[in-house]
């Protein structure tokens, strides 16, 4: 009964994390977008973001393995909060490079806590979950599939935040919920999540299972396939797109974070469905592995054939934005199905006595993918546009197809 109420304290703070992350990264995208920021400082916004998810995840799993999972968890929201008030203190007399280089700093900040949060959450599962048939995958899926669904409801809060009440404000507000929301779980924790251990040693941070290493680089291709479109590409079309036919940009500032969390909350319904839609609880995990195979090969077209719709097209047109989201909404359910599995198998690969370890080194190359995509993003899209921005997409989630093919070897 402890392990379930642990199990739900986890979530809902896991919940209230990325509700605001998802608001802040919208938040910060449309904010400095309509400044007239061009698509590589965008990215260079989210950069440091990505950077610093990739050194908390090969550090986390020792802390967390050292002064216990609860210490890790209440660090990650405490560091989000500071993120979001000293965000509230940018000045838009700045010029263009001073300001890149604060919000830079605190999207750092904001990655590392977000990270925090990610790997104490996600091991928490492992630990706490029951034993059984399937049980395990049930879990994962619940917590990942609830958790975008939230991330989803982000990202629609921060675009309308941002119309309704401005910049600054929307960030004093949610760093206002999120610290209520820590103090009740700090307060209401109950036992279940495991104490430090004095023995712990850094240099165990690195995996020596192959089967980890690969699902790994899989994983960080799979995360570049998306946000090469997810992060800069898409946002700008659609704003470009829409303001010409709209009454305005809060209007499309509705529309882009509407289908944004639209995507999110739709990929994180069907991470939750994927155990039931894969038939899980009465397959070995060998089978599971070759559906990962399976589902990432059918991911790989669909960039592709966007990217031929947007070379087509050539601009902004009514019947390409219809394309694009149809075929993004394709692309989201079968990235999820290939996400879901993913985090089952991170933990059925992952030993107990190791786990924080293992997980975070498995979302270092998460955050890999992400710096990877999010760099590509900017970069692809003011050299190529949207079609080179959907076909680098393809092109990583190909990587990401041959990389998970190699776990049947």
């Amino acid at each position: 009964m402890s392990g379930m109420r642990a199990y739900v304290a986890v979530t809902a703070a896991y919940w209230a994390f990325m509700l605001s992350d998802g608001a802040l990264r919208m938040l910060v995208l449309l904010h400095f977008n309509t400044l007239g920021f061009s698509p590589v400082q965008l990215a260079w916004l989210f950069l440091l973001y990505e950077v610093a998810g990739i050194v908390t995840n090969l550090t986390a799993g020792w802390i967390a393995a050292r002064f216990g999972l609860a210490s890790t968890l209440y660090g990650g929201l405490a560091l989000q909060i500071a993120a979001l008030l000293a965000l509230a203190q940018l000045d838009p007399g700045w010029s263009i490079p001073a300001s890149v280089a604060f919000v830079m700093a605190v999207q750092g900040a904001s990655g590392v806590a977000k990270d925090l949060a990610k790997m104490s959450s996600k091991s928490a599962v492992k630990l706490l979950a029951p034993k059984g048939d399937g049980a395990l995958f049930h879990w994962v899926a619940v917590l990942t599939g609830s958790k975008n669904a939230v991330k989803g409801a982000g990202f629609f809060l921060g675009a309308a935040l941002l119309a309704l009440a401005g910049f600054a404000p929307a960030l004093w507000g949610m760093a206002a919920i999120l610290a209520a929301i820590l103090a009740g779980v700090v307060l209401l924790m109950p036992a279940g999540l495991p104490a430090g251990r004095k023995d712990a040693k850094f240099s165990s941070v690195w995996s020596r299972d192959r089967r980890i290493n690969q699902l790994s680089l899989a994983r960080m291709f799979l995360f570049g396939a998306r946000d090469v479109w997810f992060v800069v590409g898409i946002p700008v079309y659609f704003e470009a797109a829409l303001t010409h036919g709209t009454d305005g940009q809060s209007s499309a500032f509705f529309l882009i974070g509407g289908f944004m969390a639209l995507w999110i909350i739709g990929y994180g319904a069907v991470q939750a469905y994927a155990p039931r839609l894969l038939r899980a609880k009465s397959r070995p995990e060998a089978e599971i592995v070759t559906t990962a195979s399976h589902w990432a090969g059918y991911l790989t077209p669909l960039p592709f054939a966007l990217a031929i719709c947007a070379l087509i097209a050539g601009e902004p047109a009514a019947w390409l934005t219809i394309t694009l989201v149809l075929g993004l909404l394709a692309f989201g359910f079968v990235f999820a199905v290939n996400s879901s599995v993913h985090s089952y198998l991170i933990l059925a690969f992952a030993g107990a006595e190791r786990v924080t370890m293992d997980v975070g080194f498995y979302y270092m190359a998460n955050a890999g993918g992400r710096l990877l995509g999010t760099l590509l993003s900017g970069v692809s899209y003011q050299i190529g546009g949207l079609p080179l921005c959907l076909a680098t997409a393809g092109a990583l989630a190909a990587a990401s197809w041959v990389s998970v093919r190699r776990l049947r070897a």
